[in-house]
């Protein structure tokens, strides 16, 4: 993945973010759980990306 598509990725994920935060309303509970739920899938995400930890299509849930 080249470093240009990674910084268009993270931005298109903020502007939702910020654009979910602000227009949409929803109790400030149920926001912060979605915030840090998407902060954590971006972060495995770039681990990933990176190389850090495997592919995410080899960890199994259940």
């Amino acid at each position: 993945m080249s470093l240009i598509n990674l910084i268009i990725t993270l931005v298109v994920v903020g502007v939702l973010l910020w654009l979910i935060n602000s227009f949409i309303p929803m109790q400030s509970t149920i926001k912060k759980i979605l915030n840090v739920v998407v902060i954590i899938v971006v972060i495995i995400w770039l681990l990933s990306a990176f190389g850090v930890i495997g592919p995410i299509s080899g960890i199994r849930i259940g």
